[in-house]
């Protein structure tokens, strides 16, 4: 028996679509918010590792990302200056176990587009141009949803999966808000040189990290790490530019990137945050999930993974459950907020180390023990 029969997600990104997959598919009636207009057509790429392929597979859609994406193993480590010699080939840690890829890249779009067909597939309503305005506790005890400003349902429990600067996680009362960590990173979308077959990474140079990770057998994208700058009233000319400049230190695959970005690619920046939200995720029958309640820098690529991971153990418990109680939410906490923050605890540490310029960190051993928590399954 299941604890709900109708539920609300706001927010169609990855997390929000990967909870109404499973609970579409169980026969529960699924209402899904958006405030877009519309799926987003824009984005560079996402490394997705073992452990958010595992999840895809639970979903029933892993076949289907796996078809889009570029699935690898192992990471390269380059040194900047002439030629960019791989100085070390570090094996993965399959974090999904043996039966899927240590790691996969795609393009977000893509994904998108996966997720939002088999959640329509699964019985989802989605909605876009929806902002959620309101979520309030009605007499039975179930919650109220308004989206612009009109009430628009009553049910059994909302989930907000809308994002770093969730308006569920405001409206709920949750105080917890991200905070810039001192990084910024560039990104674009170009074409796979046949010699890029995992993600790389350049350490060294004038910037933090220069790197790349295949998202198709056709493409990958690209990034460069930096300190955090204001980029606002930056021109699509002028970010191109500052790519193409503060790439020049870094070559082999690197010379082709650059190349792609003098003749039009499009240059993309955002500013590294984090941010945890102590337990309770949950107000009552309304509880935030993957980045609207933890958010960190893509040092460790986990970020994903722990949103789909949330997803996935918050259908379980509502699906075996008969009744949302404090023993529901106490396992849902119990098994998602530890792996969360050692996460983002481990992802801002070794940014944190960088930026300190610290030579005799440890950063490869605080990797390998994430990666061998996270092959533990949730």
């Amino acid at each position: 028996m299941s604890a709900v029969k109708k539920v609300a997600v706001v927010g169609s990104g990855v997390v929000g679509l990967a909870a109404a997959i499973q609970l579409g598919k169980a026969g529960v009636e699924v209402d899904v918010f958006e405030v877009a207009s519309e799926p987003s057509a824009r984005g560079s790429g996402i490394s997705l590792q073992g452990n958010a392929l595992r999840v895809f597979d639970a979903l029933g859609v892993w076949e289907d990302v796996r078809a889009a994406g570029y699935a690898f193993e192992g990471l390269n480590l380059r040194a900047p200056g002439p030629g960019a010699p791989i100085v070390a080939a570090l094996p993965d840690v399959k974090t999904g176990g043996p039966d899927y890829p240590a790691a996969l890249g795609m393009r977000r779009p893509e994904l998108t587009r996966i997720m939002l067909e088999h959640a329509t597939r699964a019985g989802a309503r989605i909605t876009f141009g929806s902002p959620v305005s309101a979520v309030e506790t009605t007499a039975d005890g179930e919650v109220q949803l308004s989206v612009n400003g009109a009430p628009t349902g009553v049910y059994d429990l909302v989930i907000g999966a809308d994002g770093v600067n969730s308006t569920v996680r405001r409206l709920i009362g949750i105080d917890t808000k991200p905070q810039p960590t001192g990084m910024g990173i560039w990104r674009t979308f170009v074409s796979r040189p046949d010699e890029v077959v995992r993600s790389e990474l350049y350490y060294g140079g004038p910037i933090y990290i220069a790197g790349y990770t295949p998202t198709s057998e056709h493409s990958m994208y690209a990034f460069l790490v930096e300190k955090a700058q204001d980029r606002a009233g930056v021109s699509d000319e002028q970010a191109t530019r500052v790519m193409v400049e503060e790439s020049r230190a870094y070559e082999g695959p690197w010379n082709q990137i650059r190349a792609e970005l003098e003749q039009g690619s499009q240059a993309h920046y955002t500013w590294f945050t984090k941010h945890l939200v102590d337990a309770p995720w949950n107000r009552g029958r309304v509880v935030v999930i993957g980045d609207a309640a933890h958010s960190c820098p893509p040092t460790v690529a986990q970020g994903a993974a722990q949103g789909l991971e949330d997803a996935l153990v918050l259908t379980e418990l509502l699906l075996s459950k008969e009744s949302i109680d404090e023993q529901l939410w106490d396992e849902f906490h119990a098994r998602r907020l530890p792996r969360a923050r050692a996460v983002v605890e481990g992802s801002v540490q070794l940014g944190q180390w960088q930026l300190d310029g610290a030579q005799d960190a440890d950063a490869k051993g605080l990797i390998l023990e994430i990666a061998q928590r996270m092959a533990v399954p949730a």
